[in-house]
């Protein structure tokens, strides 16, 4: 791989593994049309940029996860840790399952387009949910995450393994249509890829080899420089209930990811 590739598929990995626009679909879309591949110490260097990414954006919520579990506290804390647990039980099986399907996916850009637009129509939908702020303490409930509402978006994680479908896109708008509020959605959807992110660089570790050793790291370094201010910016946009505004984007790339796919 060479250094201005690495640093290309850096980039674009940055840009979108955070915005809801499925990293992995992007990844296949300039394999297949511009033949820009990745191999596997680059696959799993940039699992651990992604992994930095959320330690450096959530490095207090984490710390205070661990602070109340070292104390023995059954408090907000610990229950945000036994739901990131529950919601990473459904990829975990998923994952194990369907690896191979996944993998069979990640030639077809024809699906690849298909998943775009869904998960664009996805996003659009997302224009339309409100936040409940009745004071009232059955309304109140009604937002709160809880372990059902955890493992929906678990699956909704695992669904995020079919290229096109973005992670960040399937948990936040599966949370919205929850009523969960947005800044305790907004840290759960993002620490619960933790476990994720961990088990896929496990998974693809045992290929590692480095090889063109300059390149790999320069590609990770933008992936996490890029990706840190992907992730900050998302999490305004998720605040502000603008994150539909994605939805049209991944349409009219899906459309035309269909139509170059039907021709070629």
């Amino acid at each position: 791989m060479e250094i201005f590739q690495a640093i290309i598929l850096g980039i674009v990995q940055g840009i979108t593994e955070w915005l809801p626009v499925s990293s992995s679909g992007h990844l296949v879309i300039f394999q297949e049309l511009f033949g820009f591949g990745t191999n596997v110490s680059f696959d799993v260097l940039l699992h651990f940029a992604t992994l930095l990414v959320i330690l450096l954006v959530f490095w207090k919520d984490i710390v205070a996860i661990f602070k109340s579990l070292f104390s023995l506290k059954w408090d907000e804390n610990t229950k945000l840790l036994l739901f990131i647990i529950i919601a990473s039980v459904p990829i975990a099986i998923i994952g194990f399952v369907f690896h191979d399907f996944f993998i069979g996916l990640l030639t077809n850009l024809f699906l690849v387009g298909i998943f775009l637009v869904i998960n664009g129509l996805v996003l659009f939908l997302t224009r339309f949910t409100k936040q409940n702020n009745n004071k009232s303490n059955k309304l109140k409930d009604s937002s709160k995450l809880n372990w059902w509402k955890s493992l929906v978006i678990g699956v909704a994680q695992a669904v995020a393994l079919i290229p096109g479908i973005s992670r960040s896109g399937a948990t936040v708008s599966t949370g919205l249509f929850l009523g969960i509020k947005k800044k305790k959605l907004i840290t759960f959807s993002f620490l619960m890829a933790v476990p994720a992110i961990i088990g896929a660089t496990i998974s693809e570790a045992k290929g590692l080899t480095m090889v063109n050793p300059a390149a790999l790291i320069l590609g990770s370094i933008a992936a996490l420089i890029v990706g840190y201010f992907s992730l900050k910016f998302l999490i305004r946009i998720i605040e502000k209930g603008k994150m539909h505004n994605f939805s049209y984007y991944c349409v009219v790339l899906g459309i035309i990811v269909i139509l170059v796919a039907l021709i070629y």
